[in-house]
């Protein structure tokens, strides 16, 4: 099973000092962090995609091929990738040539967001928000899995007898997430195609997502893929820790009751208790996420969003030396006791032998 981190990028104001780091403050501490989750022996460093302020990561490739050449085993990821109005060809590309530059180290989670105004800003039409991120999937699939494409569909332009260089390392693919918080369709898509599917849970009560992963498993077993326990889940989470529970909720309550996402709504108390949401000591951090196994099944793969709200870089680094030292060790064990043989472990790529 694969851990990790993901992070939005946003820039918040940290309400306890009310100071603001510049954006290219921001941009270089996310670069500080995905090295940290390497030193701390997690697997995975996800970036999201955003076009809009308060957030800064508007090219995730810029950023992963910049993590990639200072990393060495870290699978570098997104969340997500822009289905709906990135250009298909241009995913195509962008995600090879990342592949290459970190030797093999790259998958990706597509995503239809969860912006309505950046649909107008790339000439599309969130009405058409589902209708997109079908087709344009549809042709990037076919992009990565054949050299040569013809292609006639509704949102682009036609191509004919059209090859996206550079072609994927070693001909594999990076490995598709498609992830979602609400759409059924997407969970269709996903196991349509034998890709993962990520529930990132962090707004909503785990019902919601616990039908949506469960929709997810019988069509990739509809499909023919394998049973519907090999489907390839992963979980978002969100986690801040201090060693006993009480420093940790003094500390994180203001920058809960101001984060950009989900900031002057349910008290801090609510939301740990309706969603994944956890504060606290590791300990209680541990017993939180074991019960995802008791919710959605034996999954693959585990992110935590730790970095958001304004919290500044030394209390994030610090959180990431908890995940990697008490955290993480604890639940690769656990997680793995009576864990199914024929379940399949975390989707990696081939990775060539003189990487870094």
């Amino acid at each position: 099973m694969q851990f990790g981190i993901f992070t939005v990028g946003d820039v918040t104001t940290d309400p306890t000092t009310g100071q603001t780091v510049s954006e290219h403050d921001r941009i270089k501490a996310m670069v500080t962090i995905a090295r940290k989750a390497e030193e701390v022996g997690l697997d995975v460093f996800a970036t999201g995609e955003h076009h809009n302020p308060p957030f800064v990561p508007s090219s995730p490739t810029t950023m992963l091929g910049y993590v990639a050449a200072q990393t060495s085993k870290l699978i570098l990821s997104t969340s997500t990738t822009l289905i709906t109005t990135n250009d298909p060809v241009k995913i195509a590309e962008d995600f090879a040539m990342l592949q290459h530059l970190a030797d093999g180290r790259v998958d990706l989670m597509m995503g239809r967001g969860n912006t309505g105004p950046v649909y107008p800003w790339f000439g599309k039409d969130i009405r058409q928000g589902i209708a997109l991120a079908v087709e344009n999937y549809a042709l990037l699939h076919r992009l990565w899995h054949e050299d040569v494409v013809d292609w006639e569909g509704k949102f682009r332009t036609p191509l004919r007898g059209f090859t996206s260089t550079p072609r994927p390392l070693n001909g594999v693919p990076p490995f598709v997430w498609h992830g979602s918080i609400r759409s059924p369709e997407i969970a269709e898509q996903a196991a349509y195609y034998g890709d993962g599917f990520f529930a990132n849970h962090i707004f909503w009560p785990k019902e919601h997502f616990m039908a949506l992963v469960n929709l997810y498993r019988q069509r990739f077993e509809h499909y023919g893929h394998g049973s519907a326990d090999q489907a390839i889940v992963g979980l978002g989470g969100q986690a801040f820790m201090r060693k006993n529970s009480q420093d940790a909720i003094k500390e994180f309550r203001p920058y809960f009751d101001n984060a950009p996402v989900y900031g002057h709504g349910p008290s801090l108390e609510e939301f740990m208790d309706e969603t994944p949401l956890s504060v606290g000591s590791p300990q209680e951090v541990i017993e939180k996420t074991l019960t995802f196994r008791e919710h959605f099944g034996d999954y693959q793969r585990q992110l935590w969003l730790v970095d958001h709200a304004g919290l500044p870089v030394k209390t994030v680094l610090k959180q990431l030396d908890l995940l990697g030292e008490e955290v993480v060790p604890v639940l690769r064990k656990e997680m793995a006791i009576n864990r199914p043989a024929h379940v399949p472990d975390g989707p990696t790529q081939p990775v060539l032998e003189n990487s870094r």
